[in-house]
């Protein structure tokens, strides 16, 4: 089994979704790291979805409270999240140009 080890950045979410990660088929992602910070001088609601390969769309957190100017750390301290192939994981902020957010995961093949 091949192992890759990937960063993805997406600046400033905002009110529409972003994918973040598409995981290839034959392929299953385990995200080790994903952190949130708030660039905005108000609170800032934030959302992460995962969809599956049928299209189905579930909340992996909704609408978690990311103080003013600070991070939160969604996953971290060994947690992982793990997404099958065809799975995607999406962003969402209840504001416009709200949060950069760090996707560190590995790739399994």
């Amino acid at each position: 089994m091949a192992t890759t080890f990937k960063n993805t950045v997406v600046k400033e979410v905002g009110l529409q979704p972003i994918l973040a990660v598409e995981v290839p088929e034959n392929t299953r992602t385990t995200v080790i790291g994903l952190s949130l910070t708030n660039l905005l001088e108000n609170i800032v609601y934030a959302s992460i979805l995962i969809q599956d390969d049928t299209s189905v769309q579930v909340y992996f957190l909704k609408d978690v409270m990311v103080p003013p100017n600070s991070s939160l750390r969604v996953v971290t301290n060994g947690e992982k999240l793990i997404l099958e192939p065809n799975n995607q994981l999406y962003l969402v902020a209840d504001e416009d140009n709200a949060l950069d957010v760090v996707v560190s995961y590995v790739e399994i093949v």
